[in-house]
């Protein structure tokens, strides 16, 4: 009696999981979800995982799946990347998505910036600074904002440098551009010559993004540093 009170037990348990995995087309045997549940792995995070990359016409297999969450991967936001990449023709294969994962990068958040671009200030407001500060060879300072716009590179998220790196460096080129210009008023006439001057340099290099745009929000006169000096 007690075994088959415990066979009643485990069928209820993983009933529900079991008919809605076969009524989405996902099967699942019963003895893979007790398998699962013995592995400690989270059944219902496989299942619902499978059904939603099945339904999205992407074929995922749940060995994959549970390696992946055995490893401690953020399953579901893996099988969201892929099909957002599987949907936009962006080449993203399971093992490439899973590893990028494991490497602590958003791996979601980079196909939808590889489809979106997104926009990045430079500098930071988070950080505490509103403008990128410089001075100009005639000694009069300028405050610069900028906005880059920038795409994912998913071939590089692995080890590539991210968007604080870009903000840096394009904080540093602003700085060095305004720093050789004569005068002040050349920048504030053609301040798109900062962002060709920037966009030149292929600052995007070593890191995880493409830079597409860099746009010059707001320039304004600082102090005049040099009759201070």
């Amino acid at each position: 009696g007690f075994v088959l009170l415990v066979f009643f037990l485990v069928i209820a348990k993983f009933f529900k999981l079991w008919l809605q995995a076969k009524l989405s087309r996902a099967d699942v045997k019963f003895s893979e979800l007790i398998g699962m549940w013995l592995r400690k792995v989270d059944s219902r995070t496989i299942v619902l995982g499978r059904i939603m990359a099945v339904q999205a016409g992407v074929d995922l297999s749940q060995r994959d799946l549970e390696s992946h969450y055995l490893a401690g991967g953020r399953v579901p936001n893996v099988i969201r990347a892929v099909i957002a990449a599987n949907r936009a023709n962006i080449d993203l294969s399971w093992k490439t998505a899973t590893a990028i994962d494991l490497a602590g990068r958003d791996i979601l958040d980079a196909v939808q910036t590889s489809v979106n671009p997104k926009v990045i200030d430079c500098p930071d407001p988070r950080k505490g600074k509103e403008t990128v500060d410089a001075v100009a060879q005639d000694g009069i300072q300028l405050k610069a904002k900028a906005r880059v716009t920038v795409r994912a590179n998913i071939d590089r998220l692995i080890g590539g440098a991210t968007e604080d790196t870009i903000i840096a460096r394009v904080g540093e080129g602003i700085v060095t551009t305004i720093g050789s210009a004569i005068t002040h008023k050349s920048v504030l006439e053609n301040p798109d010559n900062i962002s060709k001057s920037v966009l030149s340099k292929g600052l995007d290099a070593g890191t995880a993004f493409e830079i597409l745009s860099i746009d010059i929000a707001d320039v304004d006169v600082g102090e005049n540093i040099g009759a201070q000096l």
